[in-house]
């Protein structure tokens, strides 16, 4: 029985993450396309056109650079992130202001990513990725009391059993994020 839960427990992410959604603040991992497969440095596949091309004067549109943004981001093509990220319109998008984060905080520079963090739950206090990646930010940081805050957060606002909740309750547990 004993293996059973410790079997079931470790799964648990792993179904969490399946269970994604396709709503503005996404719930799990966006899978692999030829954004990252093919494509190298800052280039972005284009379903139109079917090859790599610059996000800037592509003809996509933000939903499709946000998209290869995420997917760069957990590749772990951090600074190809960035460059999706800064080819975008919207600078001000809290999707953006939390990739931002993401990026910053994963290559190294946490405050900064945490400023990235404030400013897009700022503009949207129901975005609980930005939630989720500031309170694993605190995890790695020793802050588990604002971590729990997050986690709170999250759950306050519909996000129980969601990625995001899923991830930074794990993280609170093991003391550890993933490595995207």
């Amino acid at each position: 029985m004993r293996i059973l839960t410790i079997l079931a427990t470790a799964a648990l992410p792993t179904l969490a993450l399946a269970a994604g959604g396709g709503d503005s603040t996404p719930t799990s991992p966006p899978p692999k396309t030829e954004t990252t497969t093919p494509c190298k440095g800052v280039k972005v596949w284009d379903p139109a056109t079917r090859k790599c091309v610059s996000p800037r004067g592509a003809g996509l549109d933000q939903d499709q650079l946000y998209g290869a943004v995420r997917e760069l981001a957990y590749a772990g093509r951090l600074r190809d992130a960035q460059g999706v990220l800064e080819a975008m319109a919207d600078q001000q998008d809290d999707r953006v202001l939390t990739y931002w984060g993401f990026t910053h905080r994963k290559l190294g520079d946490a405050e900064l990513g945490l400023r990235y963090y404030r400013e897009a739950i700022a503009r949207n206090p129901d975005n609980i990725l930005a939630r989720s990646y500031m309170g694993q930010g605190y995890v790695v940081a020793g802050d588990v009391f604002a971590a729990e805050e997050q986690l709170r957060e999250i759950r306050a606002r519909g996000g129980s059993g969601s990625w995001a909740e899923v991830s930074l309750r794990e993280a609170i547990a093991r003391g550890t994020t993933y490595d995207y």
